[in-house]
């Protein structure tokens, strides 16, 4: 029996490409370059952390595996019923965020991870995309109440409670992502512009006491200022990213010829990789790179726009709060890497190793294509619930 969805779905295609093909194999594109990436500035911590120079590479390429079977499914889901979910995919978010403080593992200081056998789940990953949909479903629910400031306030309440248990396990550079996607969006909303201001000045000085009330904050923002005064101690990781890129000059060492990855620079897989393919691959890799991320950005905020246009506000923000996600946090991690920022330990989207975030930024992506695939439905006479 063919039921209405696949009749739509064989209309489309008849009709044209049912998503926006260059996108997906962007996606492909820089997720296949990831693993190459990944096996290169891991080859020599593989072989110490799990006795072989594939350990790495084949645990993301599981995890790869995982986020694609997660966004074949999420992709058959309407965003009318994304929608719907919304509730309670926030209180589980909320809820593994308290849950990781009690059993979470502690690695480098920090309580970010809840272990699962061989994987470990890090809810703030979860929580990001929670927040993007609980304010895409505010913003479209209620309108009318961005008037109202004291409202916009209360709604706001999970949005804090979030940020706060995320401070204590502790994550700052998760924090920061979070508030600059939030603001982003009540930006997009609509929101008067004497509140917006009020509200970001609040955040800057609220950021600003978190940092001075903690020292090893404190030492991070020095370390970047000057990280040349202490390079064996509090610098050491933003000046052998700097050499790692500097030796890389403009076309790079070529494809595994790196030396900071062979232990002297610390996190070179995960937070520090993009020092690796500067050094490998020279500042055109870099740019090339950039480029990517911004092209990226570029086509979900035009999905984002087109979906506004055809009244399926739900979507529009939601692609654009996926787009100001991925922009600000590849900044903030490219930023660290080139010493314009303080190391703040994120990760760079859709390249580095990690299993939570990889498969969360996939199923992300994979909203930004269903909300295009109903664009196009709707261009084409079809029923969308918007």
């Amino acid at each position: 029996m063919i039921t209405e969805s696949k009749l739509l779905d064989r209309k489309l295609l008849k009709n044209g490409h049912k998503i926006d093909q260059s996108l997906l194999w962007m996606l492909v594109l820089m997720l296949s370059f990831s693993l190459l990436m990944i096996y290169s500035a891991s080859v020599a911590y593989a072989e110490h952390d799990g006795g072989s120079q594939w350990f790495y590479l084949s645990r993301q390429a599981i995890f790869l595996g995982f986020g694609t079977l997660c966004s074949l499914m999420a992709a058959k889901v309407s965003m009318a019923r994304w929608k719907k979910w919304t509730p309670w995919i926030l209180v589980f978010s909320l809820f593994l965020l308290l849950l990781v403080l009690f059993l979470g593992r502690e690695i480098n200081g920090a309580k970010r991870w809840i272990h699962l056998g061989p994987i470990n789940l890090q809810p703030t990953e979860i929580f990001k995309l929670a927040i993007i949909l609980y304010l895409a479903s505010f913003f479209t629910r209620k309108a009318e109440i961005l008037k109202q400031f004291r409202k916009v306030i209360f709604a706001g309440v999970p949005v804090g409670l979030g940020l706060g248990l995320i401070l204590l396990e502790p994550d700052f550079g998760s924090v920061v992502v979070v508030t600059v996607v939030s603001l982003g969006l009540l930006f997009l909303a609509g929101l008067p512009w004497k509140w917006f201001s009020m509200m970001v000045g609040t955040g800057l000085v609220s950021m600003a006491g978190l940092i001075m009330v903690a020292p090893y904050r404190v030492a991070r923002v020095t370390a970047f200022l000057n990280p040349w005064e202490d390079p064996l101690g509090k610098g050491y990781q933003l000046t052998h990213s700097l050499m790692a890129i500097a030796r890389g000059e403009w076309f790079g060492v070529g494809l595994g010829s790196s030396l900071e990855k062979r232990f002297y620079l610390p996190e070179a897989h995960t937070d520090f990789i993009l020092a690796v393919i500067g050094e490998e691959f020279g500042m055109v890799g870099i740019c090339v790179l950039i480029f990517c991320y911004a092209w990226l950005v570029w086509r979900a905020f035009s999905i984002g726009k087109q979906a506004r246009d055809l009244d399926l506000y739900f979507g529009a923000f939601v692609a654009k709060g996926v787009g100001i996600w991925l922009g600000i946090q590849s900044f903030f991690n490219i930023g660290v890497n080139i010493g314009l920022l303080p190391t703040k330990g994120l990760t760079l989207p859709l390249m580095s190793y990690g299993g939570s975030a990889v498969i969360v930024m996939l199923v992300s992506m994979t909203l930004v294509l269903r909300v295009d695939y109903e664009n196009r439905l709707k261009m084409r006479g079809y029923k969308v619930q918007g």
